[in-house]
């Protein structure tokens, strides 16, 4: 029975994680310091933005991905 519960939430996690990856902005390299935008409000208040708050997120669901993925993978129940 937990093997399922825990396989159920792995499958959540795995698609929760890949929208968030999808709906992140693409980040190119250089293009900040290039444009001024380190230097501007967002730049430096990242953390709290939407987009702070969903890299946070994706960072949880990754670690807790890897983590799921290992305990299923221990064949223990």
């Amino acid at each position: 029975m937990l093997r399922i519960i825990l396989t159920i939430l792995f499958i959540l996690v795995c698609v929760a994680l890949a929208i968030l990856v999808l709906l992140q902005e693409g980040k190119s390299a250089g293009l900040g310091a290039i444009s001024g935008a380190a230097e501007s409000y967002w730049g430096k208040n990242k953390s709290r933005s939407m987009e702070g708050k969903m890299l946070k997120i994706t960072t949880g669901l990754a670690i807790g991905f890897i983590v799921l993925a290992v305990v299923l993978n221990l064949n223990l129940f």
